[in-house]
């Protein structure tokens, strides 16, 4: 016994002297950290959804691409798994690594220079910026890039999963715009990296960056600002057979030859009694005001009369600026949080959703989704058909692998409040509306999921969120991360 006393005397004493070794390596760094126990903790390591509550071994701020990479070699150097948080909105926080356990957390927010080259039609972004703040700065100098709605939305893991916007049919995702990625790779080296100097990982940084390395700045292509933006929604109280047939009608609508100058969405919600639900046409065009009423009118036409109707008509930044809310600014306004629970599919281009599959699903919505104690909204999200940008990719252009589908959907339900607890109740009303769809389509329906709505309960991520690509990846993850340093619950593993 008194053997064992001493044993356990100096296990606990080596602990102690590692913890404060790593602590004191990190302060000879002077780039400031947080550690357990200290007063900014709790904040520092807070998760924008509260469904996660982590504890990370310690959250460091290094302001210069080789203050990460000294960073790198610390917690290597102790047997830690690192992350990067860029707006640390991972819906299951990803950016605090995902899980309890031995992790370091890389914070970008001092990464928040953007310089944007208007002449050349260019920009470099770094990680620290949220949307909100990329948006503003091209938008001075007459530039845009397609990007996301939410504001506060870090541009870090927005580009590397993918980037979705209004804008995506005209000019891609936020990835495809990309042109070389700056990132420190799990060894410490510092590197740039373009389709001309190292085509493999490049292709691989577009579409599951974080996996790879730390990146610490992108270098984009722009695009001018369109002149105008029309910010549009058509709102009815629907039954769900009348709902199902205006989702049938969308679906039809958007396999016409509409213009790439559109961006739209249906969102679905609560209705105002048993059986109904709330249907929303919302979206965004960016050509002559005078023309959205004809590009709408075939769709408008198959829906009941006298909807409710908002038209925000202005510039493109103003038509931003109320997708977000009625601000893009991210510095003197505190981030919010929720609660929440989220799913999503993505519908192939060649086997659209059934009209059995969208009657389950708005029946559902409108009996199961009443009842429901959760503040839910279910949104598609027009992605492909005729004259998409995203869609006239490659697939195997970039290791984001679904360039084939036509909408993007995204189930999404908050406990009351939205404040924690997350009931039982909420996972089973999510997932019963996606196997509304899944279970009344054919059997092998090739749907896909999108990583930026990330699901910690999906089982099949590999295959619904990375498509074929997931060997190749594996490939790219056995050379540059060979120890699996960079490490998250959806990560790439080799």
């Amino acid at each position: 016994m008194r053997g064992l006393k001493v044993l356990g005397f100096l296990s606990i004493t080596s602990t102690f002297i590692l913890a404060a070794d790593f602590k004191g390596s990190l302060a000879g760094l002077a780039i400031g950290a947080t550690f357990p126990g200290d007063a900014s903790y709790a904040s520092s390591s807070a998760a924008y959804n509260q469904r996660f509550s982590l504890k990370p071994a310690a959250v460091v701020y290094p302001g210069t691409p080789q203050e990460v990479s000294d960073v790198l070699k610390i917690g290597t150097s102790h047997n830690l798994k690192i992350v990067a948080r860029s707006g640390g909105h991972s819906y299951i926080a990803n950016g605090l690594g995902g899980r309890n356990g031995s992790i370091l957390v890389v914070d970008m927010s001092k990464f928040s220079t953007i310089s944007v080259n208007s002449t050349r039609g260019t920009a470099i972004i770094e990680t620290g910026n949220r949307l909100g703040d990329v948006a503003t700065a091209l938008a001075e100098k007459g530039r845009a890039i397609p990007h996301g709605t939410c504001a506060f939305v870090g541009i870090g893991g927005h580009a590397a999963f993918g980037g979705f916007g209004f804008t995506s049919r005209m000019w891609g995702l936020t990835l495809d715009t990309i042109t070389a990625v700056n990132l420190v790779l799990a060894n410490g080296t510092i590197k740039r990296v373009t389709q001309q100097n190292n085509a493999e990982l490049f292709w691989g940084l577009r579409g599951s960056a974080p996996s790879f390395g730390i990146v610490t700045s992108y270098e984009v292509k722009s695009f001018q600002a369109p002149q105008y933006s029309t910010i549009f929604q058509y709102s009815w109280n629907l039954n769900f057979t009348t709902a199902a047939n205006g989702i049938s009608a969308f679906q039809h609508f958007v396999q016409t030859n509409i213009s790439s100058q559109l961006g739209a969405e249906i969102t679905l919600g609560k209705g105002s009694t048993n059986g109904t639900v709330y249907f929303t046409l919302g979206g965004a065009w960016y050509g002559g005001p005078q023309d959205l009423n004809s590009v709408l009118l075939p769709f408008l036409h198959q829906m009941p009369s006298e909807p409710r109707i908002s038209l925000k008509r202005g510039s493109y930044i103003q038509g931003v600026t109320e997708l977000a809310g009625g601000s893009l600014d991210t510095k003197s306004v505190p981030d919010s949080r929720d609660t929440f629970y989220a799913k999503s599919l993505m519908t192939p281009l060649n086997s659209a959703m059934s009209e059995t599959a969208i009657r389950a699903f708005t029946r559902y919505l409108a009996v199961t989704g009443f009842s429901s104690k959760m503040e839910w909204f279910i949104q598609i999200e027009l992605y492909g058909g005729k004259n998409s940008a995203i869609t006239a990719v490659n697939t195997d252009a970039t290791a984001f692998a679904h360039r084939s589908s036509l909408f993007t959907m995204q189930f999404y339900a908050s406990s009351p409040g939205r404040r924690p607890p997350f009931p039982l109740s909420g996972f089973s009303f999510v997932d019963g509306a996606v196997n509304a769809i899944t279970s009344n389509s054919p059997a092998n329906w090739p749907y896909g999921a999108y990583i930026n709505y990330v699901d910690d309960r999906l089982a099949d991520w590999q295959s619904r969120y990375y498509g074929g690509h997931y060997e190749r990846l594996q490939a790219l993850k056995a050379r540059y991360d060979p120890h699996n340093l960079f490490d998250f619950p959806t990560g790439i593993t080799k």
